[in-house]
């Protein structure tokens, strides 16, 4: 994202971040393979597991809201959903390089950037400190970034800002479709590190909701329904979560699996 884009994105937000990227991270074409979230395995069909209801307890009720986008807008001679997989306000995780995600409603044919926005200071905000490129096709659905796989650290107790955009047109950056979220790294509690220890790897994504761990409880579902994409149960338990924030064109792709 140019730097004129990322401060036309920033002027509508409030919350700080910091970000550190390994110089080799920097770069404007992803190396490291996309993940699509949702994307079966043959090796991985293996019976559906019981999962029971889920309940993102928000840790910050009433903060204010900081993902940007997710509205329909025009990309070419198509309208395209883009989301990120992010509460209203800003998520947490326990995870220094955690897996970030985000959603579209139609497969592109043009480049998505991430980026991610060091708010720390105005001079740290007016450059993206980690910025790079996934090459399309990039098919309709949920995809995953790993930031283990750049190289990307995420400071504890710092929010952080990171955006998708749809480049339509590299010469009119101004026409890009954007979302973005915020998140912050927080300390994981001895009580849930327990429970996650005890707990089943189906069961987790509902554990971390409940503890208010947004981004763990996503990674957590997400893992589980690329390891058994015909399990209805994980389906639903995303959509629910998705729906709890206001992602109803993302949970709606899930719920569609569903039929």
């Amino acid at each position: 994202m140019r730097k004129a884009l990322a401060l036309q994105v920033l002027a509508a937000l409030a919350a700080a971040g910091s970000v550190y990227a390994a110089p080799e991270a920097r770069t404007q074409l992803a190396q490291a393979p996309q993940r699509i979230a949702q994307a079966p395995t043959e090796s991985a069909r293996k019976g559906d597991a019981p999962v029971g209801a889920i309940t993102y307890n928000a840790p910050l009720r009433g903060a204010p809201a900081t993902r940007v986008g997710g509205g329909t807008r025009s990309a070419a001679t198509k309208s395209v959903q883009l989301s990120v997989l992010a509460p209203s306000d800003t998520g947490y995780t326990t995870r220094d390089k955690p897996t970030i995600y985000w959603y579209v409603s139609e497969t592109l044919q043009k480049p998505v950037e991430l980026t991610i926005i060091n708010n720390e200071s105005l001079d740290a905000a007016s450059k993206p400190a980690f910025e790079v490129t996934l090459q399309p096709p990039l098919a309709r659905g949920v995809h995953a970034i790993s930031l283990e796989q750049y190289g990307v650290t995420l400071k504890p107790g710092i929010e952080y800002q990171w955006f998708v955009a749809l480049v339509g047109d590299a010469a009119h950056r101004s026409n890009d479709v954007i979302a973005g979220g915020t998140i912050k790294r927080i300390a994981e509690t001895e009580s849930v590190r327990s429970r996650v220890k005890e707990a089943s790897a189906a069961s987790r994504g509902a554990l971390y909701a409940s503890a208010g761990i947004w981004y763990d409880a996503m990674d957590e579902l997400s893992k589980q329904i690329s390891a058994q994409p015909e399990n209805r149960d994980l389906r639903a338990q995303r959509a629910a979560l998705l729906e709890q924030v206001g992602l109803t064109e993302a949970a709606a792709f899930d719920r569609a699996a569903l039929k």
